[in-house]
């Protein structure tokens, strides 16, 4: 059963009928955002607190019109920082999944960029990363400092949306199921679901399709305490990032095996796109975390980071 909205909520535990169109995705990207965003604060606290970190600042014009620094600690930027990176993401989420889907696109371009469902995760990330970073150097802040702080966050976050994906029903789900493989100690609705009240309406014929949504959360909350337990690693700075762009593409290459997904041509070569980015993504995580896997001076300090 899915529940798009929250008045489907409402209805199914107390049987009343209410006006509440609140898309139930949305919600849970707010909470990811919010989840997210405590666990970055956290993080950049401590690597103040650390000498990792030192103040962010950036140029100001004053009352009387001269010239001044804004100086503050580096987690209380993050409220803007999340606010400027999910709107980046929500529009690079559009753009991607349009890319994916042209000839509906061709078809009805308005309802396609206005649908309240649609997004693609890589797309999200791509053009929030880029919109985080030319945030981050505004304010000063070494980037690659900045991107390990932000990576045990950005997998929870995604955990947490995907949660969203699977109340609402909004088609990220996996192939019809194969129930011949399920072993008889799993749970049914763990293997198939049927996703009856979807968001697009579509009927899904017995027994169901594979719950991808749900594998994907359980993957990513095992990424994120991973990320979180490795993150005062004594590597040099980019290198948990590295790791997370290891993690993500796999995770995404893993359940792309059995997600329903368009598959493209890419020069000869039969994928989706979101196969292709996590392969990317992947060769670019392990050469970071190659080139970074030397151990940092003891010594080093904020002053001493690299600020790209």
């Amino acid at each position: 059963m899915s529940f798009p909205y929250l008045s489907d909520v409402v209805k199914a535990l107390t049987g009343y009928d209410l006006p509440l169109p609140i898309a139930m995705f949305g919600l849970f990207v707010a909470f990811a955002m919010l989840a997210a965003s405590a666990f970055l604060s956290r993080e950049l606290a401590r690597m103040h607190a650390g000498g990792q970190l030192g103040n962010v600042k950036r140029p100001v014009t004053g009352k009387d019109g001269a010239a001044a620094w804004l100086e503050m600690a580096p987690q209380d930027i993050v409220p803007n920082f999340t606010v400027t990176v999910m709107i980046a993401g929500v529009v690079g989420a559009r753009v991607f999944h349009i890319l994916e889907h042209m000839d509906s696109f061709a078809a009805d371009p308005w309802a396609m960029i206005f649908s309240r469902s649609g997004l693609s995760v890589f797309g999200g990330l791509i053009f929030g990363a880029v919109a985080g970073i030319i945030f981050v150097r505004r304010w000063h802040l070494p980037v690659r400092a900045v991107m390990d702080a932000i990576a045990p966050a950005l997998m929870l976050g995604y955990a947490i949306g995907r949660i969203g994906c699977q109340v609402a029903g909004d088609g990220d789900w996996g192939t019809t199921a194969n129930m011949a493989l399920k072993p008889d100690w799993l749970p049914t609705w763990f293997w198939a679901q049927t996703y009856t009240n979807n968001i697009f309406g579509e009927v899904i014929a017995a027994p169901g399709v594979y719950p991808t949504p749900i594998y994907e959360t359980l993957m990513a909350l095992a990424c994120f305490a991973l990320l979180w337990a490795i993150r005062k690693h004594p590597f040099k700075t980019g290198w948990l990032f590295s790791v997370y762009l290891v993690l993500t593409g796999l995770e995404r290459l893993l359940i792309e095996q059995i997600r329903v997904n368009p598959v493209l041509d890419f020069g000869g070569v039969q994928a989706t796109q979101a196969e292709l980015v996590a392969v990317a993504l992947m060769v670019l995580g392990a050469i970071g975390v190659a080139l970074l896997s030397r151990r940092t001076r003891p010594a080093a300090s904020a002053a001493m980071v690299p600020t790209i």
